[in-house]
């Protein structure tokens, strides 16, 4: 299968007490189902984050003609994403009114094995 993958990282309020709610409401059942339907509808295929003391390191894989600053400003329009941004600002290193694109930095990928 054929797809783009894009890799990111935001940082954790070191809280934690806020960590272990922030990976609660991230577990199946509890993450909000439009946010995840949103994310289908903007072309991410697949999306996983992991967690390392405060750090956050996220691999969306998309489809391939995914055009990211695109994507980004349409799903920060989609039902709920702005709300749900706003509720995730307090337990992340950032400001309540940031969007996703604004808080998830894009990493640069400087190694892959041949």
């Amino acid at each position: 299968m054929h797809f783009k993958r894009y890799c990111k990282t935001l940082q954790l309020e070191e809280n934690p007490s806020l960590i272990a709610e922030y990976k609660r409401i991230h577990s199946p059942g509890v993450i909000w189902p439009e946010i995840s339907a949103g994310m289908k509808e903007v072309g991410i295929l697949r999306m996983e984050i992991y967690l390392h003391g405060n750090t956050l390191f996220m691999i969306m894989d998309t489809v391939p003609d995914f055009d990211h600053d695109t994507a980004m400003s349409r799903l920060a329009n989609l039902p709920r994403q702005a709300e749900w941004e706003t509720y995730v600002s307090r337990f992340q290193k950032t400001s309540p009114d940031a969007s996703a694109k604004e808080k998830w930095q894009l990493m640069e990928r400087i190694y892959q094995m041949e």
